[in-house]
C-alpha cells in the first residue's frame, strides 16, 4: 500500500523551481501576510496546517529556528489547533538570514496570536491570484513542500536531512516520495570502482 500511494503521490506532483517561485512571489507582495507566508512554505518545506498554526512564540529569531508544534484545522466553520500530523512532524528547522529577517519584521507587527489568521481557503485564492498576475504554471500549495524537498535533493542532502526538515515518519517515506527525483547514480558508482581498480592495478 505504502508503495502505491508514493508512486500516486509521484505521479500527481508538481514542483517549483527557485526561479518560477522568484517570478511568482512578487505577484503577491502587496499583501505582507501571503508575502511572508510564501516564503515560508516554499522555503522550510513546512505543511499549509503547520504554517497557519504559527504563533511568534515558534520563533528564536537569535537561534534562527523554527518550532514545529502544532497544526491548524478548521471544522465546522470553527479554527481548531490541533496536535501535529505525526509524532515526529513535531521538530525544528533552521531558517536562513532572509527568512529569520522576513518573519521578525512581520512578526513585530503581529505579536499576539496566530501569524497567519486566516485559512487554506485563503492560500488557495492568494496562489491563483499570483499565478495569474505572474504567468507561472498553477500547483497546488502542498507541492510548494514537494518544490522545498526538490531544492534540497538537487542541493546534494542526503535523504535522512530531508526526512528531518520535512518531519516525515521515516526516511522510508522520504524515499518512497521523491525517489523519481534522486538522479540514477549507478554509472558513477561503476566509474569510480574503474578509477579505483585502475590505480590499485598499477
Amino acid at each position: 500500500m505504502a508503495g502505491t500511494i508514493g508512486k500516486t503521490q509521484a505521479e500527481e506532483m508538481h514542483i517549483w523551481t527557485p526561479e518560477e517561485f522568484a517570478q511568482f512571489a512578487p505577484a503577491i507582495r502587496n499583501k505582507p501576510c501571503s508575502w511572508v507566508a510564501f516564503h515560508l512554505l516554499f522555503w522550510t518545506g513546512i505543511r499549509s496546517g503547520e504554517l497557519l498554526a504559527l504563533t511568534r512564540e515558534d520563533f528564536d529569531f537569535e537561534a534562527k529556528t523554527l518550532s514545529i508544534t502544532k497544526n491548524y484545522a478548521r471544522q465546522n466553520q470553527k479554527d481548531l489547533i490541533l496536535s501535529p500530523k505525526t509524532p515526529k512532524s513535531k521538530r525544528m528547522v533552521t531558517l536562513p538570514d532572509f527568512l529569520v529577517d522576513m518573519v521578525r519584521e512581520y512578526a513585530d507587527e503581529h505579536p499576539e496570536g496566530r501569524l497567519f489568521p486566516q485559512t487554506k481557503h485563503y492560500l488557495y485564492h492568494e496562489m491563483q491570484r499570483g499565478c495569474k498576475n505572474s504567468g507561472v504554471q498553477r500547483i497546488r500549495i502542498h507541492d510548494l513542500r514537494h518544490s522545498h524537498a526538490s531544492f534540497l535533493i538537487e542541493k546534494g542532502f542526503s535523504p535522512l536531512l530531508i526526512a528531518e526538515r520535512l518531519g516525515h515518519e521515516n526516511i522510508q517515506t522520504t524515499l518512497q516520495i521523491y525517489s523519481h527525483l534522486y538522479p540514477n547514480k549507478q554509472s558513477e558508482v561503476a566509474c569510480k570502482i574503474q578509477d579505483f581498480y585502475q590505480a590499485f592495478s598499477r
